[in-house]
């Protein structure tokens, strides 16, 4: 066995790697980007080293820095987490040159399963069913365009390369599809360095399930159960499960050979995803989408079901061990769920948000895998995911219930998160019945984001701010009304509202939207209030979670005045400006496209008009930051 390991990874995962680690009696080696310098899996780790800057390009995906550091540092393997450098066939050749042990499958395994088109092929010489579809090296738009009229609409656009959701798109009206394929090549040449693409048709109630599979060097290969991940967003998965409500004992043995089949097509050594798409009405065919070659950010789950501690056993498996377990010695006991906590706001449309965590509070009685702390600055560099928490029950019931419990008990105040969300998910009757597809979320985003702020949050924060409501704040929208209150306003997502506190009184009254409710303060008993770091919005902790309150202040206008102006929605980098300065668009049509977190957003028209530009191809931008203007048509001539 290794006596030091080197983590190419940062986050939660990093700690969690650390943890087995420690258990194991075995240095750990962390790296670090500036950004993450005080960061907890620096501190939590044997040794840390510096590789580069915040831009993850120069530091965590610079494999000669990282191999660099494990030299440096005497280690004798390398384990890349996930994300990153963690399926770069390269980076696994460049471990094994440097005399590293590369914690993974072989370069030609991940150079195969990273290759969605090959991976196809590799599968369904073992007799494993693949999804219909066009999927051959080398195809163009035309190629792709006329392939999808072929397989038949509804399609999905899929990179070749990576996976994650990132660069797929489904498309149901074949006028959609160019537009479609030129945005898909854009997010995975950006996200994966490759912009190959192919197309496959889409599942009708589709549910996305995965094999957990582990092979060691000595030709044995087991899996460990399947997970269900139907529930996502935009394909980007957000509650996980173990097992799946919807398979029965057949089924799952005969998705888990299709598993294990799908890691000998390729000679699979360690930890390892497959990934199948299944139709709810046909759960017995079971058709091959994907093999993730690495650690998958779900794992606890399947760690919580079975017992098994799944980095201990990819760092067995790379130090040459054959597996201690047989198939027949894999039994899952109860029921696990994952929650991934997210800096995004739903309300928003899930675009990713940050700032700097005034607070965190855990909850108690359930597995958290976090990689944030009070006063971490959750910026635009790198993925937005925060933590997940995982609970796990005698069945599905009492996992839910677990859950949702804990996520009750989740504090993060600073950043908008999704907490929230995910709780009004899990209360969704499909949800609780294991009635589950891929795009249920989708479907019911509108009702489950809308999150308005509740009157006694208004009422907390002008209780708060009560003593202070002078000076500087009167220019911001405060009006005093005298020794026993004052008249506050602030503002949400969905308007102002204003707050006429009586102090001595003990009362509130909260008007908005022409409503007036008045309250007791005496309500408020138990809400804290804590002030943003920059002192412009106040965080109200209560019973229903965190909230970002805005103190109000002035409208700001665009820079063309009346004119509406796009704002980026999140920081970023603007990646295409689809029109130039001065041009005449539609309403709806494309103005500026901004990608930051790994996640591109298209700014467009609000309505007819001349754009008037104000941003530049790969500008970095802030969040709110105004990137153009439309002036209707008829005027500013």
């Amino acid at each position: 066995m290794f006596d030091t390991v080197l983590i190419a990874n940062r986050g939660e995962i990093a700690l969690r790697i650390i943890r087995t680690l420690d258990r194991m009696g075995i240095a750990s080696v962390a790296v670090y980007s500036d950004a993450d310098a005080r960061a907890p899996h620096v501190r939590a780790a044997t040794t840390a080293v510096r590789i580069g800057p915040a831009d993850a390009r120069r530091s965590y995906l610079d494999g000669e820095a990282v191999i660099a550091a494990a030299i440096a540092t005497g280690a004798q393997a390398v384990h890349p987490g996930y994300g990153f450098l963690s399926e770069n066939a390269a980076f696994a050749r460049a471990c094994a040159d440097a005399g590293l042990v590369f914690i993974g499958p072989s370069p030609a395994a991940i150079d195969t399963m990273g290759d969605k088109i090959r991976a196809r092929e590799a599968v369904e010489s073992r007799g494993v069913a693949t999804v219909p579809g066009i999927a051959r090296p080398g195809l163009d738009d035309p190629a792709l365009i006329a392939g999808a009229d072929e397989v038949g609409y509804p399609v999905l656009v899929k990179p070749s390369a990576g996976g994650g959701g990132k660069g797929m798109h489904r498309v149901d009206d074949p006028r959609e599809l160019p537009a479609a394929l030129a945005q898909a090549r854009r997010e995975a040449a950006a996200a994966f360095g490759d912009d190959t693409l192919f197309i496959e048709r889409f599942v009708a109630e589709p549910r996305h399930v995965e094999v957990q599979v582990l092979a060691d060097a000595h030709g044995a290969v087991i899996h460990l159960g399947e997970r269900e991940c139907s529930l996502q967003r935009r394909h980007q998965k957000v509650i996980e499960e173990a097992p799946s409500p919807l398979l029965d004992e057949a089924q799952r043995a005969a998705i888990g050979r299709a598993a294990c089949e799908t890691a000998r097509a390729v000679g699979y050594t360690g930890a390892g995803t497959v990934e199948f798409i299944v139709s709810a009405a046909h759960p017995d065919e079971p058709f091959f989408m994907e093999m993730n070659t690495r650690l998958q950010v779900e794992h606890p789950v399947t760690e919580l079901v079975t017992g098994v501690d799944l980095v201990e056993q990819q760092l067995r498996v790379a130090a040459g061990q054959p597996l201690a377990l047989a198939q027949a010695d894999v039994r899952l006991e109860g029921h696990a769920i994952e929650a991934r906590i997210y800096a995004e706001d739903p309300a928003a449309g899930f675009l990713p948000t940050g700032g700097r965590l005034i607070d965190v509070r855990w909850p108690r009685g359930v597995r958290v895998d976090a990689g944030v702390e009070a006063g971490t600055v959750v910026g635009a560099d790198y993925d937005p995911m925060l933590a997940k928490v995982i609970a796990h029950g005698a069945d599905r019931d009492d996992a839910l219930a677990a859950l949702d419990g804990a996520l009750a008990e989740t504090r993060l105040p600073g950043v908008v998160t999704n907490v929230r969300f995910l709780r009004r998910l899990l209360a969704l009757p499909a949800v609780v019945a294991g009635a589950l597809d891929t795009g249920i979320v989708d479907r019911e985003a509108p009702a489950l984001a809308a999150d308005p702020v509740p009157d006694a949050a208004f009422a907390a924060c002008a209780r708060h701010d009560l003593p202070a409501a002078t000076g500087a704040w009167r220019a911001d929208g405060w009006r005093l009304t005298g020794a026993r209150g004052a008249v506050l306003r602030y503002a949400d997502g969905e308007g102002t509202a204003t707050v006429t506190l009586d102090a001595q009184g003990g009362r509130a009254r909260v008007e908005r939207g022409g409503v007036s409710h008045e309250m007791r303060l005496s309500e408020l008993a138990g809400v804290e209030v804590l002030t943003d770091a920059d002192g412009a919005g106040l965080w109200v902790l209560g019973p229903d979670g965190d909230r970002l309150v805005v103190r109000s202040a002035p409208a700001r206008r665009s820079r063309s005045g009346s004119a509406p102006g796009l704002a980026s929605p999140m920081p970023g980098t603007v990646v295409a400006v689809h029109v130039a300065d001065g041009a005449e668009v539609e309403e709806g049509a494309a103005v500026v496209s901004v990608e930051a977190m790994k996640m591109e957003h298209v700014l467009r028209a609000p309505l007819a008009g001349v754009v008037a530009l104000s941003a530049v191809l790969g500008q970095t931008v802030t969040r709110g930051q105004e990137l153009a203007a439309v002036t209707p048509r008829g005027e500013g001539a």
